[in-house]
């Protein structure tokens, strides 16, 4: 009897940690959607962009779309326990499973494809820097989110500061103040060759970001997977002591 209590606490906290994700990763995915000014849609805006970018714009649909799948399955593991029924637990770890194969499958196809990933930033990189020179200071939305972007990561343009050089916001006003180290103004002015900002661009901020949280990615991932491991052998371990009962 004893056992049996382990045994469904261990489900009730697996599928209790399943539903949390699950509602946040939803609320994301509504989030997404519902905003019109995010990140999302200004990639449908950038003109020249390669065609693959339009598929990042699903990512909405695909939130909610797993946050919604994450709640039943979490919803689903608790009722299974709860009235110990075979048919759930069976059903909740079969769910399970797929989910793990997918992932493992997906970490294969990202490694194996790792130049078509790399190919597409290079793609998208010529288009965020056409998109600086053509609108930057032109378009409201883009320029706020440059702004934003470059002031948040302390960074300028997407490769460096030369992405605004000879552009139309650069012959009129020189580069922008938000890219200027300690906003010092004669690097903002026209003809300052002499003095330009030293930030780096924002894809390299990013890849160091990505880098240097590196191990935190793959132990969250590792976590993931040991959380669902977990949950398929307590749902089968469970579900044949109640057939055995």
């Amino acid at each position: 009897m004893s056992c049996g209590r382990c045994l469904k606490f261990l489900m009730f906290f697996f599928n209790g940690i399943i539903f949390l994700a699950g509602a946040g990763i939803l609320a994301v995915g509504i989030w997404v959607k519902v905003d019109s000014g995010s990140i999302f849609s200004f990639l449908a805006k950038i003109p020249n962009a390669p065609s693959q970018l339009a598929q990042v714009l699903n990512v909405g649909y695909l939130l909610i779309a797993l946050g919604g799948l994450l709640v039943i399955l979490g919803f689903l593991g608790c009722c299974g326990a709860m009235r110990e029924s075979k048919c759930m637990l069976l059903l909740f770890f079969m769910i399970v499973m797929l989910i793990f194969l997918a992932e493992v499958a997906g970490a294969i196809v990202l490694l194996v494809f790792r130049p078509v990933v790399d190919a597409l930033f290079v793609k998208f990189g010529i288009a965020a820097v056409q998109n600086i020179k053509t609108d930057y200071g032109k378009n409201e939305d883009i320029t706020g989110l440059w702004n934003t972007t470059m002031s948040l990561l302390n960074c300028c343009g997407f490769n460096n500061y030369t992405d605004f050089t000879n552009s139309s916001y650069y012959l009129n006003h020189g580069y922008p103040r938000v890219c200027c180290q300690g906003g010092a103004a004669a690097a903002c002015g026209n003809n300052s060759s002499s003095t330009v900002p030293t930030m780096p661009g924002c894809f390299t901020k990013i890849k160091q970001l990505i880098d240097g949280n590196a191990v935190v990615i793959i132990g969250v991932a590792l976590g993931i997977a040991a959380l669902e491991l977990g949950a398929m052998v307590t749902s089968m371990i469970l579900y044949c002591r109640i057939k055995s009962a």
